[in-house]
C-alpha cells in the first residue's frame, strides 16, 4: 500500500513538471516566435505614420504612392533593409512586429503600428524648398519635445530599393541633423551663455570691444572679421548681430574669463573638450552625436576660433536646436526630443506612449532670459523682413569647410509663440553654389508648421 502511494507522488510529482515544463516551454515560444520570425525572410511588418495618420513608411509594401513620396523622410524612417541602421526602423523594428504566435503572420487584420510626431506635410514642403541645394534641417516643439521636422538631402526614397547606391551622392543614406557639424558663428551663443554665467549680465554688457577688420591675438596670430572694414566698437548686443569675430576673440582673452571656467560651462552645456570621452543623445534609439570641441590657451588661435565656430568644434543641428529650448523656456533645460508618439502592437492595443521628459540645468534662468532677449533682439532688428511675420529669436553662421574650399550657412532659433513653440536648426551645404537661403528655409518651416 504505501509503494502504491509513493509511485502516485513520484506520477504526481511528474505530471507536475511536465505542465510546468510544458508551460514555460510555451510562453517562451510566445515570447522569443516573433524574434526569429522578424529576422526570418518571411517576416511582416506593421505601419508607421506621421501625427496626422499619414503613412511615412508602409511595413507590408502594398500601398500605392507618388514618385519619391517618402523622400523627405527617408534616411531618418529607414527601412528593414539593413542597409541604414540609424533610423527609425532600423532601431524600432520590434515595435513593428506583426506576428503572432497563437494566429501566425496576420497579413490583412495585423495592427503593428508607431506614430510618429513629425509632421510629413511639413518636411515635404521644407525639403522641396531646398530646391536641390543639400543639408538639413530640423525643428521641434520646445515645450513637449516632440520633432516636427527633420529633413536631409539628398535622401532616398526606400521603395526604390538600392540598385544604383554605388551611384549615390555622399550623405544620402544618414540624417545629417544627427551628426556633427562645423557650426560657424552659431557657436557664439555657447560663448555668449559662458559668459553669462561666468560674470552675469551686467559685467558682459559693460564690456566693449574695437573691430578693425582683424585682431592681432596675443599669440601673434589674426583673427578675421566677416567685414574687413571693421565694426568699429561694440558691446554684446552688437557683437552678436554683427557675428563679429575679432570682438569675441578678445573677449576669450580676457582676464575675467578663464579657461578652465569657459570649458566648465561647455561641459555642462553637453561638449567633449579636448580628451574627454564622445557620447550620444539618445531619441528613440537613434544615435545623435553630441558636440566636441577643443580648447588649450585662451590666446591661442585654434581655442578663439573653436569657441567662435570654426577650428575643431562640431555640433549636430539637432544639439543646436536641442540648446535654443533651454533658451526659449527660460528654464536653462533641454527638452529632450523623441520621434515616437505612441505605439501599438498586432492586436491594435497601445503598449507605448510619450512623455516630455527634460536634461538637468545647463545654466540660469537669468542667462536663459538675458540669451533670450539678445536672440530676440537680433530677429526683430535684423531678421522682420526675411522672415516676415514671426517674432523670432535667432543666430546666424557661416562655417568655413573642406579647409576652406567651401561655406556652409546655418540658423537656429525660435519662435516666441504660445501657440507654435518651435525651435530649430537650418543648414545649408556650400551657400555660395545655391541660391536658397536659411531665412528662405525659415519662412517655409514656419508657414507649413503654424499655417
Amino acid at each position: 500500500m504505501k509503494s502504491i502511494k509513493r509511485c502516485q507522488r513520484i506520477i504526481t510529482l511528474f505530471l507536475v513538471m511536465f505542465i510546468v515544463g510544458m508551460t514555460v516551454l510555451v510562453l517562451k515560444i510566445n515570447r522569443e516566435a516573433p524574434f526569429y520570425m522578424m529576422n526570418s525572410d518571411n517576416h511582416q511588418l506593421g505601419m508607421v505614420y506621421d501625427r496626422n495618420g499619414d503613412v511615412i513608411f508602409d511595413g507590408t509594401g502594398k500601398g500605392e504612392y507618388e514618385e519619391n513620396y517618402f523622400i523627405d523622410l527617408g534616411n531618418l524612417i529607414g527601412d528593414d533593409k539593413g542597409i541604414m541602421e540609424n533610423t527609425l526602423i532600423a532601431q524600432n523594428i520590434d515595435k513593428l512586429n506583426n506576428y503572432s504566435f497563437s494566429e501566425g503572420i496576420i497579413r490583412e487584420g495585423g495592427q503593428a503600428s508607431i506614430y510618429t510626431t513629425l509632421d510629413h506635410y511639413a518636411n515635404r514642403a521644407v525639403y522641396n524648398a531646398y530646391a536641390g541645394a543639400e543639408g538639413c534641417t530640423v525643428a521641434y516643439n520646445y515645450k513637449t519635445g516632440e520633432i516636427l521636422v527633420c529633413t536631409s538631402l539628398p535622401s532616398i526614397d526606400v521603395t526604390n530599393g538600392y540598385a544604383n547606391m554605388a551611384e549615390m551622392e555622399s550623405g544620402t543614406l544618414i540624417s545629417k541633423a544627427m551628426y556633427g557639424t562645423v557650426p560657424g558663428s552659431t557657436q557664439k551663443i555657447s560663448t555668449v551663455i559662458s559668459a553669462l554665467e561666468i560674470i552675469g549680465s551686467e559685467r558682459l554688457f559693460a564690456k566693449t570691444y574695437t573691430c578693425e577688420g582683424k585682431y592681432l591675438n596675443k599669440s601673434g596670430d589674426y583673427i578675421d572679421c566677416h567685414d574687413p572694414a571693421g565694426h568699429g566698437t561694440l558691446n554684446i548686443q552688437q557683437a552678436v548681430e554683427k557675428s563679429c569675430n575679432p570682438f569675441f576673440a578678445q573677449l576669450i582673452e580676457s582676464e575675467d574669463l578663464p579657461l578652465e571656467q569657459i570649458i566648465k560651462k561647455y561641459r555642462k552645456l553637453g561638449y567633449a573638450v579636448n580628451d574627454d570621452k564622445p557620447e550620444y543623445i539618445d531619441i528613440d534609439g537613434i544615435q545623435c552625436a553630441k558636440a566636441s570641441t577643443t580648447l588649450t590657451d585662451s590666446d591661442d588661435f585654434n581655442t578663439q576660433w573653436g569657441c567662435i565656430g570654426q577650428g575643431s568644434t562640431l555640433v549636430s543641428p539637432v544639439q543646436l536646436m536641442m540648446w535654443q529650448s533651454a533658451i526659449a523656456n527660460g528654464t536653462g533645460k533641454m527638452t529632450m526630443p523623441h520621434l515616437i508618439d505612441r505605439v501599438f502592437n498586432v492586436y491594435g492595443d497601445v503598449t507605448e506612449i510619450a512623455k516630455t521628459s527634460f536634461s538637468e540645468k545647463l545654466f540660469s534662468e537669468q542667462t536663459a532670459s538675458t540669451t533670450k532677449q539678445i536672440m530676440l533682439t537680433n530677429g526683430q532688428n535684423n531678421y522682420s523682413v526675411s522672415i516676415g511675420g514671426y517674432k523670432v529669436g535667432v543666430k546666424s553662421g557661416t562655417a568655413q569647410v573642406k579647409e576652406g574650399a567651401e561655406e556652409n550657412s546655418l540658423l537656429v532659433g525660435f519662435l516666441d509663440d504660445e501657440r507654435h513653440p518651435i525651435a530649430f536648426c537650418i543648414l545649408i551645404e556650400n551657400k555660395n553654389a545655391v541660391s536658397v537661403t536659411t531665412e528662405n528655409i525659415a519662412n517655409v518651416l514656419l508657414n507649413a508648421l503654424c499655417n
